[in-house]
């Protein structure tokens, strides 16, 4: 058997997330139908993590086991006429057996996106907040002191089970471009809805309703009932999954 990993892209409005739901459409529900479908056999694919309903991917990986020759363009072809059009897979190709599309990965990046106004076309991909004024320079240095802590629990989301709520950020931003507000984060590992939470205390920094030091206490606290709303799904993109260069197969 040899292992390959899979860039792919969706679009996530018409998703329950990545990870296969009970009575749900998921991505990874589309993936292993459309890879059982061309292979003529039972297929499951692995993530490089999971993403929320609503929540979009420019770049996502995923690992197969198969014996199959799969790096030839033929399957790149195929898996993509079976699959629907708002999933895309970019590449196909081989790996070594230890590499895995989770744990191997050293760093994923997210960027979340806000429209400072009102735009028809862009409701499924933006939070719009209708012209109302955020004070952007005290986003961001409330968004610096991100990288000063490594326990995020406070931005988790509840009932959860994980062995840590340690993660290393390593970049923490908001960028304005004409009216399109984004921010940027970068970490080795996220929590469920970290970003999203993240996000929504930021902007109440930015509207005045926090201040950087409660933002401060908020983190050092490390309890979600302090933190503010979740930002909508919508907005959310995985942008980057970032892999040693040995785990491609020489």
């Amino acid at each position: 058997m040899k292992r390959y990993f899979i860039e792919l892209s969706y679009f996530g409005k018409n998703y329950h997330g990545w990870q296969i739901q009970p009575d749900a459409i998921s991505v990874q529900e589309m993936l292993n139908k459309g890879f059982s479908k061309i292979l003529n056999c039972s297929i499951k694919v692995n993530g490089a993590g999971r993403t929320d309903t609503g929540v979009h991917a420019s770049q996502m990986f995923a690992h197969i086991d198969t014996d199959v020759l799969l790096d030839q363009p033929e399957y790149l072809y195929k898996i993509n006429s079976v699959l629907p059009d708002d999933i895309v897979v970019a590449a196909i190709f081989q790996v070594d057996d230890e590499a895995h599309t989770r744990f191997s990965a050293i760093s994923r990046s997210y960027e979340y996106q806000i429209y400072l106004g009102r735009n028809a076309f862009l409701l499924d991909t933006t939070w719009q907040l209708h012209s109302q004024l955020l004070d952007i320079d005290k986003m961001n240095k409330a968004a610096a002191v991100l990288l000063n802590y490594s326990n995020f629990k406070c931005f988790s989301k509840s009932k959860t089970e994980v062995k840590t709520y340690n993660c290393k950020v390593s970049q923490a931003e908001w960028k304005l471009e004409g009216e399109t507000l984004t921010f940027y984060i970068t970490a080795d590992r996220f929590l469920r809805n970290m970003v999203r939470a993240i996000v929504g205390t930021l902007v109440a920094v930015g509207k005045g309703k926090v201040t950087i030091s409660e933002f401060v206490t908020i983190i050092e606290n490390q309890d979600r009932r302090n933190a503010g709303t979740s930002a909508p799904a919508r907005g959310l993109f995985l942008t980057s999954v970032v892999y040693p260069n040995t785990i491609r197969y020489e």
